[in-house]
């Protein structure tokens, strides 16, 4: 196969397996997303999904999360981790939301980078989920698997979301970007991976990701 079959071959693949796809953040609103996106960084979606509904409790727009203290937000997000700088983060971007943005999250990615704890995948994942907007976060699963399936280099997040960019269809990219992840998780995990499962790494997959793959399995 070709790149340009391979590509075909991913998203007709994905297609199938994924008709309908899930959200991994619970949230009800683009602020609500924001908050959750900004929480998950290095931690689990499920850790989030139980950690977001008390914040939210509390605090579900940036008026009432000013209200509270950092250190109020920090206790209560503690379980998912890096809670001193993500409460700071929360508390200052509320802020800033209430007297740039009239207590409403901006649209655009340059906007949202601004915020405080957010970066590039945060500020696209919103502005995709939220708004609709074309955009391609990439995460950890989707660097993996560019570089799996030979569509990347994979030297960096960077440049895996150059390469998703040029070769899938910008009308793709919202729904692709969550099915790679889905797939990522189910399929194609960093460990305890089975490559007889791994229907797409299996078929187009990088030489070099395969063969070691087998000499790994074969010294088991």
């Amino acid at each position: 196969m070709n790149k340009q079959q391979r590509v075909e071959f991913v998203i007709n693949t994905l297609n199938e397996l994924y008709p309908s796809i899930p959200i991994p953040l619970d949230h009800k609103d683009p602020y609500t997303l924001l908050i959750a996106v900004l929480l998950s960084a290095q931690s689990t979606d499920v850790k989030v999904n139980q950690i977001t509904p008390l914040l939210f409790q509390r605090a579900d727009n940036p008026y009432d999360m000013v209200k509270m203290s950092v250190e109020e937000i920090r206790e209560i997000i503690k379980p998912v981790g890096l809670s001193p700088m993500k409460s700071k983060g929360i508390y200052g971007l509320s802020k800033i939301l209430i007297q740039k943005y009239q207590g409403q999250v901006p649209k655009s990615i340059e906007a949202l980078e601004e915020l405080p704890a957010v970066g590039h995948k945060t500020a696209s994942v919103v502005v995709a989920q939220a708004f609709g907007i074309p955009a391609f976060p990439v995460d950890t699963h989707i660097h993996r698997l560019m570089y799996r399936w030979n569509l990347s280099t994979g030297k960096n997040v960077k440049q895996t979301e150059k390469d998703a960019k040029r070769l899938f269809p910008k009308a793709l990219w919202n729904d692709l970007h969550l099915q790679i992840i889905w797939y990522g998780r189910e399929y194609s995990p960093a460990r305890a991976w089975n490559l007889d499962k791994d229907i797409i790494t299996k078929s187009i997959g990088r030489k070099s990701v395969i063969n070691e793959y087998y000499k790994k399995t074969e010294k088991k």
